[in-house]
């Protein structure tokens, strides 16, 4: 499905400069520019549900097994021999 987007020609003009700035260079600089800021959205979407999955599995393995204790001891020991 297409749309049709109408912004000023100023706007056009600094989204036409952006586009150039980042190395595309043909007729299709704004689709191309919005595309690439589309992709590190999502990008940025996946990286925070991660994060939360992350986070979600620090909580269980501590409602579960308590505190873990600090390993950087033991393993200086472990290097030192």
């Amino acid at each position: 499905m297409s749309q049709t987007l109408t912004i000023s020609d100023a706007l056009y003009m600094q989204l036409e400069t952006a586009a150039r700035e980042r190395g595309l260079s043909n007729e299709e600089l704004i689709r191309q520019l919005i595309q690439m800021w589309q992709s590190k959205v999502d990008e940025r979407r996946h990286r925070q549900e991660v994060v939360q999955r992350i986070d979600a599995l620090r909580e269980r393995l501590f409602a579960t097994y308590g505190e873990m204790a600090d390993s950087v001891e033991l393993i200086r020991t472990d290097r030192a021999r």
